[in-house]
């Protein structure tokens, strides 16, 4: 039986040029690979061409594994590695598996006995949390809020009680077209004293991080637009 070959997770630019964001050694371990199992096609090829993947992209192999991906497929996904190919899984953005799919499959290989090596870069979710200034201790991430109005205001004053009471910095996100919609949510259903975070446009020219309590965002509103954003709620 072969040695099965090694799930190599890397992280995708989250804006701006792959290859000023990408460390050397990174870089290298991207480079060396042929198989990718990816979340989209097109966007997986834009990223290794402004990485300066060195191999024709007409001879490298691609796997699809995406939110509708069924978990039955996952062994299929999984065969290459087990014939002692390398494989590099890679997001739309940022970090493989987190907010994004993977999970399922980075366990499975860990049950195969598949080595599974997590690469350096960039991560939206950590990189919002560093600049916050918020609870860097202690925070969770609770992926996309309800669309229904009302049952949305429900779950931020969820997570702002719980983060009162366990000290706890909460982490979401949002479709950028709904991104104004939440950020009025927030503004109406927090308290005046709560802490929020908008981290907007990550590593890119335009990016904007910024803190304020809720009754200062209210005196002066930002519209994100359409802007990928992360947001975090802090209250003590």
């Amino acid at each position: 039986m072969a040695k099965p070959g090694t799930l190599y997770l890397v992280p995708t630019a989250i804006g701006g040029d792959p290859a000023a964001v990408l460390p050397p050694q990174t870089r290298e371990r991207l480079c060396a690979l042929t198989v990718f199992i990816v979340e989209n096609p097109r966007s997986a090829r834009q990223f290794l061409k402004g990485a300066g993947y060195p191999h024709p992209l007409q001879g490298i192999a691609m796997l699809t594994l995406d939110e509708h991906t069924r978990v039955s497929a996952l062994p299929d996904l999984l065969a290459p590695l087990l014939a002692g190919r390398n494989c590099g899984l890679l997001s739309d953005a940022g970090a493989p598996a987190v907010a994004d799919p993977g999970a399922l499959l980075i366990r499975l290989a860990h049950e195969r006995g598949v080595p599974v090596v997590p690469l350096v870069g960039p991560s939206a979710l950590l990189l919002a949390l560093m600049a916050s200034g918020l609870n860097g201790q202690r925070f969770a991430f609770h992926g996309y809020l309800p669309v229904r109005a009302e049952e949305r205001r429900e779950k931020l004053l969820e997570l702002e009680a719980e983060s009162r009471r366990r000290d706890v910095t909460q982490i979401f996100i949002e479709a950028p077209y709904r991104n104004d919609v939440l950020v009025r949510a927030v503004l109406e259903a927090c308290h005046d004293d709560t802490l929020f975070c908008i981290a907007a446009d990550l590593s890119l020219p335009s990016e904007l991080i910024s803190t304020r309590r809720i009754k200062d965002w209210r005196r002066t509103p930002l519209h994100l637009d359409r802007r990928p954003a992360v947001f975090l709620l802090y209250r003590r």
